[in-house]
């Protein structure tokens, strides 16, 4: 009898495992573009049965368009940037304060303005210094 690894795994279990785990991840961000897409068409039938466009409904549009970007930006290089996910809080955070509008207190505005700029910062420093593959 040949002794187990110590974690438990042989490298042919291992290697199956991780292949599964590989079709549950892809298959769960296919399925998160199929919802955004579908969210997309929701929007825009709210957008031409309302007949009025604004400035929340297009950042909500840049939201969709974000998460598209950061699921294709995976399928076409094996993974995530981590950029995406900022620039997608970056759009949120901007649809809130448009959102709140007048009724917003001062201080939050503030706060979230500093949010925005943080997260500004975090990716200016990402994309900056990120590593280029060999």
């Amino acid at each position: 009898m040949t002794p187990e690894p110590s974690d438990g795994l042989s490298p042919s279990n291992r290697a199956r495992a991780l292949l599964a785990f590989r079709f549950i991840e892809r298959g769960l961000l296919f399925l998160i573009a199929l919802l955004t897409l579908g969210a997309v068409a929701l929007e825009l039938i709210r957008v031409w049965q309302a007949q009025n466009v604004n400035l929340a409904d297009i950042l909500l549009m840049f939201l969709y368009t974000e998460v598209i970007g950061m699921v294709a930006a995976f399928y076409a290089n094996s993974q995530a940037p981590v950029v995406y996910p900022i620039f997608i809080a970056i759009t949120a955070l901007a649809r809130l304060i448009v959102l709140q509008g007048k009724e917003m207190a001062p201080q939050s505005i503030i706060f979230e303005a500093s949010a925005i700029l943080l997260l500004a910062v975090a990716a200016t420093i990402l994309i900056r210094f990120r590593q280029k593959p060999n």
